[in-house]
């Protein structure tokens, strides 16, 4: 079986496909100014874009991991992510506070889902 990559760049792809199952990268927020909320709801639509690209979305997805600059934004995170979660579908998901790469980023999920 072949592996599939998109959007390869010389560090890391931001999808891998192999066997019917998604692997999206880390995705981190672009716009650094919005608060927990607001970074939380763009990760979640580069999520859905990223998921669409590889023929799913988020009712199949297998396993969330979630990185939290400080997990008192979990709340905030947890606010946002209510409203995107699809209704009896909630997937396993693990949530921690990590030091993150960027200090700006208050986020970054990582997904592993199945295709459709």
């Amino acid at each position: 079986m072949s592996i599939q990559r998109f959007h390869v760049g010389q560090r890391l792809s931001e999808t891998a496909i192999f066997n019917k199952t998604i692997y999206l990268a880390g995705q981190i927020p672009d716009d650094i100014t919005q608060d927990i909320v607001g970074q939380t709801t763009e990760v979640l639509g580069h999520v859905d874009r990223l998921l669409a690209e590889a023929g799913s979305d988020k009712t199949r997805i297998l396993m969330c991991q979630i990185f939290l600059s400080d997990i008192s934004h979990i709340s905030g995170m947890n606010q946002a992510w209510d409203r995107w979660v699809a209704e009896g579908n909630a997937p396993p998901r693990a949530t921690v506070q990590a030091l993150l790469a960027n200090s700006s980023w208050l986020i970054e999920i990582i997904v592993t889902a199945a295709q459709k």
